[in-house]
């Protein structure tokens, strides 16, 4: 909802989910020297790829490669290069992009992109873990989805303590549905941006901007309402909803939703809740560290200029 509202601001677009930022970043050594014309056509090649989201996008795949090697020798330039595409089909000079794992990785991010603005919104985990459930592609059952959004919630507390005034800035939900012209004036304010009234009318452009294969977004289509707020209620079993407030207790209050005081989950489902987290939590730390020295090292192939 939040990527529609932004790309139906005439100045701004935002393409459905792309995943190759985060897996170009991790495979960037693959491509070599990118001074050389040839690493970034290579470069260019794997963009276009299967397992990219970049055909989505209904780019001219010539077009946007002879731009990424016409143009800077760095990674972050050549990724931009497709958003800045992306942006010309609309007619529109500002780009950004939108992925759920960007949080975790903030500081990829603004190592590609140094001047990035960063935009989050946070929901009630209860609805959050709800929707996982729903969805075709999540497999990982409740314990993985509580899971996500109690690291999903660090990670952006972690960049709101870390990042300037003017590169962050957060959103609610329920807010944002219950009154979008003034969560949305606020959200133009940050960006240096007019707020224009379409972008409170993001149904207008699902059927541009949402790919047609994504059933379980059918309701960018529909109106934005406050209609889903809460729905856990309806939606989760109790002990489920206990399993949730067990888990995420502390930071659901932080962010401002009462518990509703059903009482604890069963030992059983919580220590396994207990297991899953550890494990999720274990394996971002180790693909952390295993480019702990990348992130460090100073890097001129990297920052995008544009």
């Amino acid at each position: 909802m939040l990527q529609l509202m932004l790309h139906a601001h005439p100045r701004i677009a935002i393409p459905p989910e792309t995943r190759f930022v985060l897996s170009g970043y991790g495979l960037r050594h693959r491509f070599g020297d990118l001074r050389k014309p040839e690493r970034r056509r290579a470069l260019a090649d794997w963009i276009f790829t299967a397992e990219t989201k970049v055909a989505d996008l209904g780019l001219d795949r010539d077009e946007v490669t002879a731009r990424i090697v016409a143009g800077p020798p760095t990674l972050g330039s050549a990724m931009g290069a497709v958003f800045q595409a992306y942006g010309r089909r609309f007619g529109k000079p500002r780009w950004g992009d939108k992925r759920p794992s960007y949080i975790h990785n903030v500081d990829v991010v603004l190592r590609l992109f140094p001047d990035a603005q960063i935009v989050t919104i946070t929901r009630d985990g209860r609805d959050c873990v709800a929707s996982l459930l729903e969805m075709p592609w999540h497999r990982d059952g409740i314990h993985k989805a509580i899971s996500a959004w109690a690291r999903s919630v660090d990670s952006a507390r972690r960049a709101e303590r870390t990042l300037a005034p003017d590169s962050y800035f957060a959103l609610r939900y329920e807010s944002l549905v219950q009154s979008p012209d003034t969560e949305l004036r606020r959200l133009c304010a940050f960006l240096g941006e007019d707020f224009d009234d379409a972008m409170t009318r993001p149904d207008q452009v699902a059927s541009v901007a949402v790919p047609e294969r994504k059933k379980w977004h059918v309701r960018t289509h529909a109106e934005v309402g406050d209609d889903r707020v809460g729905t856990w209620r309806e939606r989760l079993e109790p002990w489920q909803i206990a399993l949730c407030e067990d888990a995420l207790g502390d930071r659901l209050a932080a962010q401002g939703y009462a518990l509703s005081g059903i009482g604890t989950a069963p030992p059983a489902q919580r220590v396994r809740y207990a297991t899953v987290a550890v494990r999720h939590r274990l394996g971002a730390v180790r693909r952390h560290a295993s480019n702990a020295y990348h992130r460090v090292r100073p890097d001129a192939q990297l920052p995008a200029r544009l």
